[in-house]
């Protein structure tokens, strides 16, 4: 890759878990495509091992993402961009650290209000603990802000629109399992890449329907 590193990582599982999500939705020509594109031939056919070594570099994902967003346009990277984290999450993101108590039945047991309040910091948790990512929870009446003050996402990048999609479609796929299946709206309020001082993102605690 011509571009410096970051020096700021994610573990190789990640990683590794990221491009398989990738693959899964683009198919093994399309990852292949935005691999090249994003100046990223070292990982074709050639994903990182499976471990927790912080070796995944902020500036891969922010390539990766600006790769789909040029393949695809802004409007079809957003929607692929989401279904990449969706499934990042539920092929093992749920499994790490402060997240992978949440299957138990003495969780799946509480109020939805209490399943939130616990759930949304343990999310930012794991970040917090296994990358260079740093993320933080805080609730209001009716929604929570998670914050990414330190993103890979947005890394060196300047856009017209926000480019945190991946993050939404993680929690988004995160709070469904949290709460047993149900679907909430997420809203992006600010975006480094779009000029703000970190990324917002704006959770209502009101599920769709409920």
């Amino acid at each position: 890759m011509t571009k410096p590193l970051s020096g700021l990582n994610y573990p190789n599982k990640m990683g590794r878990l990221y491009l398989t999500a990738l693959e899964e939705v683009l198919g093994k020509n399309g990852i292949n495509t935005v691999l090249r594109l994003a100046d990223l031939p070292q990982f074709i056919d050639h994903y990182p091992p499976d471990n927790l070594d912080k070796q995944f570099d902020f500036v891969y994902i922010a390539a990766l993402n600006d790769a789909i967003e040029t393949i695809y346009g802004v409007r079809g990277g957003r929607g692929l961009e989401q279904r990449v984290g969706r499934r990042l999450f539920s092929e093992g993101l749920r499994n790490f650290g402060a997240l992978s108590g949440a299957g138990d039945l003495a969780f799946k047991v509480l109020p939805l209000s209490t399943k939130l309040k616990i759930g949304m910091p343990a999310i930012a948790r794991v970040f917090n603990a296994i990358t260079d990512q740093i993320s933080n929870v805080y609730e209001h009446e009716d929604h929570f802000i998670y914050t990414l003050e330190r993103c890979s996402m947005c890394w060196e990048r300047n856009s017209d629109q926000p480019c945190c999609h991946t993050a939404v479609g993680i929690i988004h796929e995160a709070l469904k399992w949290l709460s047993g299946g149900l679907e909430f709206k997420i809203d992006i309020l600010s975006c480094m890449a779009n000029g703000g001082d970190m990324g917002r993102l704006k959770i209502y605690k009101q599920p769709f329907g409920g």
